[in-house]
């Protein structure tokens, strides 16, 4: 069982060490934490959505459910503290020395080169999850259709849940009484 020093230095190190948050947490998210067999693969996309569909920042929400798991509501507080701790105090110290520099031409260079890095450390992860969960025609032919609706055409993520929500529900039920008529 992880002790919740384990817990909190692991949770730090997310923290301190991934620019770009939520999403771009990720992969170091998942290389520590099934590395040291908190969690394994298959379980790990179902944190994901967990975390994606409670209110609040993503990287945050996956340390409660981690912590959780692990050591119940304590370790999802410890977890919760390590995984903020680090970044409240990279920003307040960065908001402290570089006021004065926000508008200077390298500094902001330099966030419009880490912008591609950012991007890349959310894709990947998020392909290796559709690989991994889209097993049929049909879930990649869903998960396509979603990516379009959303960047493309703005349509809200709650419209496509709730409509998914309905037919799928409508789908089971069906099958359900099919399968009942089947065995009269």
């Amino acid at each position: 069982m992880a002790s919740y020093l384990q817990i909190f230095s692991t949770f730090a190190k997310i923290g301190a060490f991934t620019i770009g948050g939520g999403y771009a947490m990720i992969p170091l998210i998942k290389d520590e934490i099934i590395r040291k067999g908190w969690m394994n693969e298959e379980d790990f996309p179902d944190i994901i959505a967990l975390s994606q569909s409670a209110p609040g920042l993503l990287a945050v929400n996956i340390s409660i459910f981690v912590g959780y798991r692990l050591r119940g509501t304590m370790g999802s507080i410890v977890a919760t503290c390590g995984s903020i701790t680090p970044p409240f105090l990279i920003i307040l110290i960065i908001a402290m020395a570089f006021t004065g520099f926000q508008d200077h031409p390298v500094v902001i260079r330099i966030f419009q080169g880490i912008r591609p890095v950012v991007v890349a450390l959310i894709a990947v992860p998020m392909l290796q999850m559709a690989r991994k969960s889209n097993k049929t025609w049909w879930m990649w032919g869903m998960s396509i259709a979603t990516i379009l609706l959303v960047a493309f055409l703005n349509v809200s993520p709650i419209y496509i849940l709730i409509v998914t929500i309905i037919v799928s529900y409508s789908l089971a039920k069906y099958r359900e009484s099919r399968k009942r008529e089947d065995t009269k």
